[in-house]
């Protein structure tokens, strides 16, 4: 099959707080899960204000909880696992609530993302959400027509932040980012957020499994004038073709193709800027601030 559409299966064939809003496609796995979380308490005859004070939370986010409004963190359901006694029957759900904090579309790129050794990816709209600061993914996140929920724009937030502790994973994987500097150009958020986006990104260039390239807006030559994209390495060595808009997504697993992109790829790595000189572009746009 040469593309799979990314959706919430765990395996894809092949983005603290109390808690966050599941989006429409992962809400019936959130409900089940409240509802099995409010049988085990009324079992367990606990009131919500008092199951909420063992696990610090508030009874109104409890309520949340139950009646699926809200995802709530994994050492949360780990700590409802063991005041109620219930025997692991709580944990068991923390994959798939896990998955339900993404959209659809990037459920099956979440997991993964886990699985990869390496990872590819050219960005032209904007700044990769690995190397996003939160104040950039809000600034992102509220500029969406039409509009997001608040529950909802907290809840990808969180999301996309787990996400980032790829880059302290051991092994640590190799991970190559390639941006076009118009990326970096846009004001969105304003200047302040801007500046601590790209003082960011100087400091996950410094990494040594990182690889942080910026394709200047002057270069004649671009063989990533087809848009973003990004190849997966998974374990196993099998290749992935990753590309999205407009909340859609597709996998392509067709070695063809992927053995194209990865190609493609490293043209494109050619052709931009070295990291040396991306770091040195990055401080004189800061300078421009």
């Amino acid at each position: 099959m040469a593309e799979e559409q990314v959706g919430a299966a765990a395996e894809p064939g092949p983005e603290g707080g109390a808690g966050q809003t599941a989006d429409k496609s992962g809400q019936g796995v959130v409900a089940a899960f409240g509802q099995s979380l409010k049988t085990l308490r009324t079992r367990a005859g606990m009131e919500r204000e008092e199951f909420g004070k063992r696990l610090g939370y508030s009874a109104s986010t409890i309520a949340s909880f139950e009646q699926g409004r809200r995802i709530p963190p994994p050492r949360a359901i780990d700590r409802s696992d063991e005041v109620l006694d219930a025997g692991g029957l709580l944990k068991v759900w923390k994959d798939q609530l896990e998955r339900a904090q993404y959209p659809a579309f990037f459920q099956g790129m979440a997991q993964l993302e886990k699985q990869a050794i390496e990872l590819l990816m050219y960005d032209t709209m904007v700044v990769n959400g690995l190397l996003q600061t939160e104040e950039y993914m809000r600034a992102l996140l509220d500029m969406r027509r039409p509009p997001l929920g608040q529950e909802t724009i907290e809840q990808r937030v969180t999301a996309r932040l787990a996400r980032q502790d790829i880059f302290d994973r051991r092994p640590a994987p190799l991970l190559g980012f390639v941006t076009d500097e118009s990326v970096l150009r846009h004001r969105y958020g304003g200047k302040e957020v801007v500046r601590g986006q790209l003082e960011h990104l100087l400091l996950i260039g410094q990494r040594r499994n990182v690889e942080l390239q910026i394709m200047p807006t002057d270069c004649e030559d671009n063989a990533g004038v087809n848009g973003p994209f990004t190849v997966v390495t998974r374990k196993d060595g099998k290749k992935f073709l990753y590309v999205e808009a407009q909340n859609t997504s597709s996998l392509a697993t067709d070695p063809e193709q992927t053995v194209l992109a990865a190609a493609r790829y490293g043209i494109i790595r050619s052709q931009a800027l070295s990291p040396r000189e991306s770091m040195e572009l990055i401080e004189k746009l800061l300078g421009e601030l």
